[in-house]
């Protein structure tokens, strides 16, 4: 008789997508691992400010998706880990996950104590940069699970241990060390989520060299309540006001030299970020710098709502530079007007560049002989029976067309289990 096969299942990556995947599957039947790098769940939507289609904060589809993992048996889950190693077949596969050490055990309650007595500080990654942390930290506001984290680059361990020292729940073990954990499943989905294209790789445009000029994941955590301006969208050079903002469409897609494709959500992003600095601006003025203007299926009367606004300019041609005035730290945006070929050169407070989506693994590759396209993205058929890709390792997806991508690998890894 053939040995009974794994009815488990591996989700790797815990952003919306693998959250998704993890949820549908595990809410008929079967057992999920949720694997995720991050020491919490979310992933890069935890970072919007608001995200379409009902505008809202992402933290109102996440918490309700936090319960309902908190109060099912038959998903278990691990933050800041990493799949090392796979071996095996469809229907029975052996993984090797790395958990990587976070220095603060289950027995954190949040207190901030740790926080309040750490002498050191760190660039505040979720933030991008744009502020700082504690060398330990809670990764952001709503963190799930809601507990602290040390980054071992920043923190002196032993030499200082104020935190263990004021900490009362003994939460804090500094000698922690990276475990390894092994799996057995029976069909795995990878749902590694993307990044954002490194603007500084475009000379032209300024980015790392002008503090003014920024990319749209940093606008979204200027106009987060929960981010370094507590959702005041504010210069990064001097906190100053803003009241002339460019936007630059496809800065690195639709570019041979950078991404060749379309990333699908720019457009529509940066008409909602336009949408940010009306509100919170009424006279600011905001110009959108594009090729031509993709708002698929029913977004586009985003677009059209935006184009009744007088204070929001489209302009259609392709940005040649950006330049800035080192008195006043102002910003030059010189482009070429598609339809009557001339060069305009426009002074403006703040630049932001729509960057595209580029796939995480990209950078890192799933460890298993899995095909990719010439992006980068995983191929729908991956060439390995037993794992699927959901969501934006597939290819560039707004949240809800993730959600529903990752219904569908949740069915098919399924499909896998009972398939003899």
């Amino acid at each position: 008789m053939a040995p009974e096969k794994n009815k488990s299942i591996l989700v790797v990556g815990g952003g919306m997508s693998g959250i998704s995947t993890a949820l549908e599957a595990s809410e008929v039947g079967y057992e999920v691992i949720l694997i995720e790098k991050n020491p919490y769940l979310g992933g890069r939507v935890t970072q919007l400010n608001k995200y379409f289609p009902k505008l809202c904060p992402p933290n109102c589809g996440l918490e309700i998706n936090f319960r309902r993992i908190k109060n099912n048996p038959r998903i278990k889950f691990y933050t800041f880990a990493e799949v090392e190693k796979i071996s095996g077949s469809e229907g029975d596969f052996d993984v090797t996950v790395k958990l990587n050490p976070r220095y603060v055990n289950e027995n954190c309650t949040a207190c901030n104590a740790c926080v309040d007595v750490c002498p050191y500080e760190r660039p505040n990654d979720f933030n991008l940069g744009m502020d700082k942390t504690k060398a330990i930290y809670l990764p952001q506001d709503f963190s799930f699970p809601l507990r602290y984290v040390v980054d071992d680059n920043y923190c002196k361990k032993e030499e200082c241990a104020k935190c263990k020292d004021v900490c009362t729940y003994n939460a804090i073990d500094l000698d922690m060390k990276a475990q390894s954990l092994s799996l057995k499943v029976g069909s795995i989905v990878w749902a590694t989520g993307w990044n954002p294209y490194d603007a500084a790789r475009m000379d032209n445009l300024g980015f790392g060299k002008y503090q003014n000029v920024i990319t749209n994941m940093m606008m979204e955590r200027l106009a987060a309540q929960n981010g370094p301006t507590i959702g005041k969208i504010l210069r990064p050079s001097d906190g100053k006001e803003v009241s002339k903002v460019a936007f630059v469409q496809c800065a690195g897609s639709r570019d041979e030299n950078h991404l060749p494709y379309c990333s699908y959500i720019c457009c529509l992003a940066s008409i909602k970020q336009a949408s940010y600095i009306r509100e919170q601006y009424p006279d600011a003025q905001v110009t959108i710098f594009y090729i031509d203007i993709r708002t698929p299926g029913r977004y586009e009367r985003v677009y059209l709502k935006a184009q009744k606004d007088e204070k929001i300019k489209f302009f259609k041609g392709k940005v040649a530079k950006i330049e800035e005035d080192p008195a006043t730290k102002d910003l030059t945006v010189t482009a070429e007007d598609a339809l009557t070929a001339q060069k305009i050169h426009e002074k403006f407070d703040l630049v932001v560049l729509a960057t595209g989506m580029a796939p995480s693994t990209q950078k890192w590759k799933v460890p298993a002989n899995i095909s990719y396209d010439t992006d980068g993205f995983i191929t729908s058929n991956s060439g390995v029976n037993g794992m699927y890709a959901a969501g934006c390792a597939l290819k560039p997806l707004d949240v809800y067309s993730s959600v529903q991508e990752s219904t569908a690998a949740a069915l098919k890894a399924i499909q896998s289990l009972v398939r003899r």
